[in-house]
């Protein structure tokens, strides 16, 4: 199994220099062990998107190394990486076209030569990825035509087709609803593989996240487990909204309740 380690990153956008104080990532170190969910949070435009970009060899840190088990990604190829790190991110491709099964088919490209077919273990790998995301039978739908939800979900099973040893998540549960959220999150669990996900909704990440990491103004602010980081105290200061958080009734993981003026 594989793990996954973000050492001291820094990065800064294209043209905005080496100066250290502009940069937008500033020395953020992430740990994933292997079979572990790690969560990411952190207000908007803290720097989550952009250290998953330079987790899954998007985006080259000025500073420090990210290093699947004991290689360096960024001294591997893109199609070593693809082999091995699936990415669902928010935003949907450009399908022109491509059905269900055209898109999930894309995440077996990465395991084949040139000019290799489809074989039958594709085939399988494909309609039990459909399967396993409550898509069955939508192989000949056009993947241009269904929900924001489908294709939040058609995007998750091309990664599981794709059959990586870690998954990268960027606010996965956009675009669905409560129970395709649910569903979405424990399917990701019961994969037992590395995944590091940001995650917009802390109840969720409390709920599923076996470890934290607090992201704010492209520094690591804090880590921990669900219990050890979500206080009152570190919403407050990180987000700059109160809460309650008590024990969830059934499973005792952290809950959030946000406090509004009237």
């Amino acid at each position: 199994m594989t793990s996954l380690n973000l050492a001291n990153i820094s990065w800064a956008p294209l043209g905005h220099g080496r100066c250290h104080h502009q940069f937008q990532l500033r020395d953020a170190s992430v740990h994933v062990a292997a079979g572990e969910f790690v969560g990411l949070i952190g207000p908007n435009g803290s720097g989550k998107t952009s250290l998953l970009r330079c987790a899954w060899r998007f985006s080259k840190p000025e500073y420090g190394e990210v290093r699947l088990d004991h290689q360096n990604v960024w001294k591997q190829s893109s199609r070593w990486c693809a082999q091995r790190i699936a990415v669902v991110l928010q935003e949907f491709p450009d399908a022109f076209g491509l059905t269900v099964e055209e898109v999930v088919a894309m995440g077996r490209t990465p395991h084949k030569g040139l000019f290799d077919g489809d074989t039958l273990e594709d085939s399988t790998l494909i309609h039990q990825a459909l399967e396993s995301v409550g898509l069955k039978g939508f192989d000949d739908h056009e993947f241009a035509t269904l929900s924001g939800g489908e294709k939040q979900r058609v995007i998750l099973a091309r990664a599981l087709a794709q059959q990586p040893q870690l998954l990268i998540l960027d606010e996965p549960t956009n675009h669905l609803d409560p129970r395709y959220q649910l569903e979405l999150l424990k399917l990701v669990r019961r994969l037992n593989i590395g995944t590091l996900a940001s995650i917009h909704d802390l109840n969720l990440a409390a709920a599923f996240c076996d470890r934290l990491y607090v992201i704010n103004h492209g520094r690591i602010v804090a880590s921990g487990t669900p219990q050890e980081v979500l206080t009152a105290a570190l919403l407050r200061n990180v987000f700059g909204v109160e809460a309650l958080i008590d024990d969830h009734p059934l499973h005792g993981y952290p809950r959030i309740t946000w406090i509004t003026q009237p």
